[in-house]
């Protein structure tokens, strides 16, 4: 472990040195830097987030959207010599993760490799994956504090060797450059960049190589285009779709067109009732509509998703009712076409092409007595 933490601050130290050289992202450099060249790369369908090239000697490097690169390297091999300053080396077994990207713990689970993770950015009681919460309960892992406020000893004295964050943390840079400074690198989780909903799911991939289990990403991921493949093969079904959720301020807060969530309705044989909602140069998932502004369109939509993973989840249609009177008038209210989404929407990313059968079944579902699938229900 200490060899492991000095080449960490070692390698801290030399990013810095190259980004004030002015050196290029990532992206634009290929092989390690020291004449050591890709035999070949990860092939990837959908995510456009990160690549991964393979290396003589099991060696994978992997880089982000943003340009941080990671050299994986096998159990009992040592980092080659030199190589580009920015590389960070990950040593396997990766082990006493501290994971605060909620919508990577169903990816670990599903390569069984919780017992890679030690600390969490998350209480138990906030995750929604059952074997994330046991652990926390019997203490195999740990809350280590929210991604702005990490508690910084427990972290050292559990021998952290990787943080692995969402992009939250590029909101609190003096976190990621604590981390570093102590020598635990920062591995920051792009998924929610992906616009397609198999692009998410495909991070799979990222973490088989961290994990050492890339036939068993490739196996899962695998599963998930299936569905999809099955479910986008059925004709469209003509029905148009509201995905929303009502604000605290009363503001509707719908989905952002092109988002993942709109192509998961789109691949399901539906129609997002907005044409072109927000702006696509930025980042934001969601646009905040005044009710009267949102009335206009999503009125006539002929199904309604609430979204009660952030809007918390609702029991009947008068709850629904009772957070905006207008939504009465809409068609989708009036024909009982209503459903709600579960909480666990956002951390189940291994399961994207399952949501998208059960948008399908909800669009192609003639059976009054079905109010339950797998990610939704009915509200009555």
């Amino acid at each position: 472990m200490k060899t492991r933490r000095l080449l960490s601050f070692w390698t801290a130290g030399a990013l810095l040195l190259s980004l004030l050289s002015g050196c290029s992202g990532g992206g634009e450099k290929t092989g390690l830097g020291n004449g050591w060249e890709p035999e070949g790369s990860m092939e990837l369908q959908y995510a456009k987030q990160f690549s991964v090239d393979n290396y003589a000697g099991g060696y994978r490097l992997i880089t982000l959207g943003g340009g941080d690169r990671f050299l994986v390297i096998p159990e009992g091999k040592e980092a080659p010599e030199g190589m580009d300053r920015d590389i960070v080396p990950l040593y396997q077994p990766i082990q006493n993760i501290y994971l605060v990207a909620s919508s990577s713990m169903c990816l670990f689970d599903a390569l069984d490799s919780l017992d890679h993770i030690r600390l969490s950015g998350i209480k138990a009681d906030a995750w929604y994956n059952e074997n994330a919460q046991k652990a926390m309960e019997a203490g195999d892992i740990l809350y280590a504090g929210k991604y702005s406020e990490p508690d910084y000893e427990l972290i050292l004295s559990s021998d952290c060797e990787l943080a692995v964050e969402s992009t939250m943390i590029d909101h609190v840079p003096e976190v990621r450059e604590k981390l570093e400074d102590l020598g635990i690198p920062v591995f920051t989780d792009q998924s929610s960049l992906e616009s397609h909903p198999l692009g998410r799911t495909e991070w799979l991939k990222v973490y088989g190589v961290l994990m050492g289990r890339e036939e068993e990403a490739e196996a899962l991921f695998s599963k998930q285009v299936d569905y999809i493949t099955a479910a986008a093969e059925e004709e469209s079904t003509g029905k148009t779709v509201a995905f929303f959720y009502i604000s605290t301020s009363g503001y509707a807060v719908a989905r952002k067109s092109g988002d993942y969530v709109t192509k998961m309705i789109e691949l399901a044989g539906g129609t997002y009732i907005f044409n072109n909602l927000g702006d696509p140069e930025k980042s934001t998932s969601t646009v905040n509509l005044e009710m009267e502004q949102f009335y206009a369109t999503a009125k006539d939509a002929d199904f309604i998703i609430y979204n009660s993973t952030i809007g918390g989840e609702l029991q009947s249609l008068e709850e629904l009712l009772a957070k905006n009177a207008l939504l009465k008038d809409f068609k989708a209210v009036q024909n009982g076409n209503v459903w709600c989404t579960g909480k666990n929407l956002y951390q189940e990313t291994t399961q994207l092409g399952e949501m998208v059968l059960d948008i399908h079944q909800m669009l192609t579902n003639e059976d009054p007595s079905v109010t339950q699938l797998n990610f939704l229900y009915k509200l009555s």
